[in-house]
């Protein structure tokens, strides 16, 4: 039989009553992992990794009534045992290994290969059954090793630095913010953050991820000081009067899809750097070869080709119609946050001790569309 299925409301396991990352509201979801498209409001009972609870808890609201697992740790419901595994992607999240009367399958939510350091590194599951995510599953895509991004990007700060510029990276809240951070060289200059970044971060620092100091600009008394800095803000900060404070500033975007020059283009910033929270073409090759598994389902992203891929290897692959958005998407949902704080907290508070409670409590700035940005510039 098969062990997972899709229905309207998700992926859903029949012998054991529960789905993985459903849209709709259940009785029963097992999360991967705190993305808005994979983790939303309104199930009845959530199961997630014990690593992920502080985000799932930020997002969805401390009351959730949330069970969690460590890694590696199982738990049997209606027969069915049910195991989370690392899956590389952020914080806390994991591959959702299922077992029922000897058959394996395993559903990979989000993933990459790559170790980073703000999250515990992909495991290989072994499996009959394989459920891939394929966001970049096209040949074009294929990243450089991230410690040559990080030199990069601290290359470009250390230059606007010397101009007295200060640099402004346009990255995810959830995720990429942290393991940008995690590669910055803090001796350049302060680094400042937008107040939808901070919450995040003080989560990461709780779970004994290693974050270089962050400041919000109101603290820096020296102004002089932010034309050394470099900022850290999602993308729909993109041109609201937060950024005017700036003044002549260097932009820059993070993410896999600066990849392609036309991203770049439309987004309207200076500089992209291809840096990505999810596999690779090769990485999604390597992930599910080392499986082992003969059938294969793909979630979303790029279905066909990857469907096609796994066909002309002699594997059985089909594609799940789901509702996953992919990682262009996160630009204006990825953290409830970004529409629900101000960039700064309203009392003149260090960001390294402020209460994560406080800041959310913060009122909104309205956000512009990301193209219609005002950047002083020089003359």
């Amino acid at each position: 039989m098969d062990l997972i299925i899709a229905r309207p409301e998700g992926l859903y396991c029949p012998p054991g009553d529960f789905y993985i990352d459903p849209w709709r509201p259940v009785d029963r979801a097992v999360i991967t992992h705190g993305h808005g498209d994979h983790a939303r409001t309104g199930h009845q009972h959530y199961l997630a990794t014990a690593a992920g609870a502080g985000i799932l808890r930020k997002r969805l609201g401390e009351h959730i009534n949330l069970q969690t697992l460590e890694y590696g740790e199982s738990l049997q419901h209606h027969g069915v045992n049910i195991s989370l595994h690392p899956a590389g992607h952020v914080l806390g999240s994991a591959q959702v290994r299922v077992e029922y009367q000897g058959e394996v399958w395993v559903a990979s939510g989000d993933y990459k290969v790559e170790p980073d350091g703000t999250c515990t590194p992909f495991e290989s599951v072994r499996c009959h059954t394989f459920i891939t995510e394929s966001t970049f599953g096209l040949p074009i895509y294929r990243w450089q090793a991230q410690q040559q991004i990080f030199a990069d990007i601290n290359q470009w700060w250390q230059s606007n630095a010397e101009q007295n510029r200060a640099s402004v990276l346009f990255c995810y809240a959830f995720g990429k913010a942290q393991r940008v951070l995690s590669g910055l060289n803090q001796h350049i200059g302060p680094i400042l953050v937008h107040g939808a970044v901070e919450p995040l971060n003080q989560i990461y620092r709780q779970a004994g991820i290693a974050l270089p100091l962050t400041h919000y600009v109101s603290e820096i008394e020296d102004k002089a000081q932010i034309s050394k800095s470099l900022v850290l803000a999602p993308p729909s900060a993109q041109g609201t009067p937060w950024m005017k404070r700036f003044g002549d500033y260097s932009d820059a975007f993070a993410s896999g899809w600066m990849q392609l020059r036309g991203t770049r283009r439309r987004r309207g910033v200076d500089r992209g750097f291809i840096l990505s929270d999810h596999a690779d073409w090769p990485g999604l090759q390597t992930a599910i070869k080392a499986t082992g598994a003969e059938r294969v389902f793909v979630t979303h992203g790029q279905i066909h080709p990857m469907v096609r891929w796994l066909c002309e290897q002699g594997l059985d692959a089909q594609a799940f119609v789901t509702e996953y958005g992919e990682e262009a998407a996160e630009a204006e949902t990825d953290f409830a946050a970004e529409s629900a704080l101000s960039p700064e907290p309203s009392a003149n508070t260090s960001s390294a001790n402020q209460p994560a409670a406080e800041i959310a409590t913060t009122t909104a700035t309205t956000a512009t569309h990301p193209h219609l940005r005002q950047k002083a510039r020089r003359t």
